[in-house]
Formats: structure tokens, C-alpha cells, sequence
């Protein structure tokens, strides 16, 4: 899902988002806006993670939820 889709869902996302990275404030995932980039740094930095890691499940989270 490229960006500009995500942003534009990332309201209707946010309560799949926070089931998915329960360790991510409210106010960190709305400061993402949708942005793929922002919210693999934040779950890089949170998790853990590789950045490469954190890319691919954004991406995973993104094309599971493309139909919101």
C-alpha cells in the first residue's frame, strides 16, 4: 500500500495499529499519520527491531488492512 492510501485510512487503522504494537502510545501512532517510514521507526525503536524488520511488517500490516 503506497502512502498516500495509508494516510488517508489511518484513522480507520489506528485501533488495528494499537491491537498490533500495543507498546506504541496513542499519541506516537497518531503523529505517524499513515507514514510507512515514520511507523517502522517507531517500531524499530520500540521493538527492537532491524530497520528492515520493522519495514516488512508495516508492510504486512498495511496490505492486510488496505481494505478498510
Amino acid at each position: 500500500m503506497n502512502n498516500d492510501i495509508a494516510e488517508g485510512k489511518w484513522k480507520q487503522m489506528l485501533g488495528k495499529a494499537k491491537t498490533a504494537w500495543g507498546e506504541l502510545t496513542d499519541d506516537e501512532l497518531t503523529k505517524a499519520e499513515g507514514r510507512a517510514d515514520k511507523l517502522a521507526g517507531l517500531i524499530q525503536e520500540r521493538y527492537g527491531k532491524t530497520r528492515e524488520e520493522a519495514v516488512r511488517e508495516v508492510q504486512r500490516f498495511f496490505d492486510a488492512n488496505r481494505n478498510l
